[in-house]
């Protein structure tokens, strides 16, 4: 027996009935040959973990664009937030943490640079979602072209992690809540430290509820989670404290992610991110001829391909990239 089937056979005795088996997945795409080590829900996790679109999430928008400081949240601590709290999750309730840590990981991948700001605008000019975008870099983007070869239930999570999705294992409708839960509290910090909100602010009935600092808060919805979802086939919460959750949620969407002060500069990303677009429309031998070529035989529109290629960009790329195109540069003789 290799390492492999001993770890799936521990799965199978350990596991919650409820639980996505590393033996059950429908598979991948392309078939290939098993790991002699590896589950395929680690690999999987393992590609997410190594791909170059991974490491660009360290500069990528969370909710502060450019931030001036070193502790706020960037996509990638966002991200590695997202599957703490879902590992937390699903290790409590006897899910797959490998499958769990995978569709967290990996959730993110496919957002624009300077976060939602970069999303709207090529949402504007083309039908652009992040989550779409997100499968659509661990099928056919990475590995120039090739793509990851992600197994059916990691791409699932990935695409269906907003809100308004419905992940078909409950290792997917973890990371799907894990996800809000994460970007609530953390956003709430991040308003804190940089003097938009102070915790006095947050209304004192939700604080009654959840919690009178972030980290009860965090404790409160963890738990709710796990209390309530323990031994059942949906993943779900209390409803004091989801209603608690969503009118927090609101209360940041008012006060934080619509705030001038947060938001000062998203005006000019969007720009920035549209002239980006409308440039390599016109122009697209200025995008990379790799690029390009792996896209133009398939027969993808070319409006997908220019997201494709602005969508990978880092907010500082992007930024490099505007100014190369677009303000005169000086002449060296």
């Amino acid at each position: 027996m290799t390492i492999r089937e001993e770890l799936e056979k521990r799965e199978s005795e350990y596991l919650s009935p409820y639980a996505a088996l590393s033996t059950n997945s429908r598979g991948r795409e392309r078939e290939e040959p098993e790991c002699d080590i590896r589950p395929v829900y680690q690999r999987d996790r393992d590609r997410i973990l190594h791909c170059k679109a991974f490491r660009r999430l360290k500069q990528k928008t969370q909710v502060f664009l450019l931030a001036k400081g070193d502790h706020y949240r960037t996509r990638l601590t966002h991200t590695l937030e997202v599957s703490q709290i879902a590992r937390t999750i699903g290790k409590a309730l006897r899910l797959n943490e490998d499958l769990t840590e995978a569709i967290a990981l990996g959730h993110d991948l496919g957002h624009t640079p300077f976060g939602h700001a970069g999303e709207r605008a090529l949402n504007s000019v083309y039908h652009f979602s992040h989550n779409v975008q997100s499968v659509r870099v661990v099928e056919c983007i990475e590995r120039d072209g090739e793509g990851l070869n992600l197994t059916w239930e990691v791409r699932d999570g990935i695409l269906n992690h907003q809100t308004s999705g419905k992940p078909h294992t409950l290792e997917g409708q973890v990371v799907r809540l894990s996800d809000k839960i994460a970007y609530i509290n953390h956003d709430m910090d991040d308003a804190i430290r940089a003097g938009i909100l102070t915790e006095e602010d947050i209304p004192a009935e939700l604080r009654k509820v959840l919690g009178e600092t972030g980290k009860k808060r965090l404790n409160t919805l963890v738990h709710d989670v796990i209390k309530n979802s323990m031994g059942k086939s949906d993943i779900m919460m209390s409803e004091e404290i989801e209603a608690a959750m969503a009118d927090l949620r609101k209360y940041m969407f008012k006060n934080v992610y619509l705030n001038p002060q947060a938001k000062g500069e998203e005006d000019k990303a969007v720009k920035l991110v549209m002239q980006l677009y409308r440039y390599c429309i016109d122009n697209p031998d200025r995008m990379p001829p790799h690029f390009w070529r792996n896209f133009e035989e398939s027969g993808t529109e070319k409006e997908q391909i220019v997201c494709d290629y602005i969508a990978g960009m880092t907010d500082n790329f992007a930024v490099k990239k505007y100014i190369e195109i677009f303000v005169p540069q000086e002449w060296k003789i």
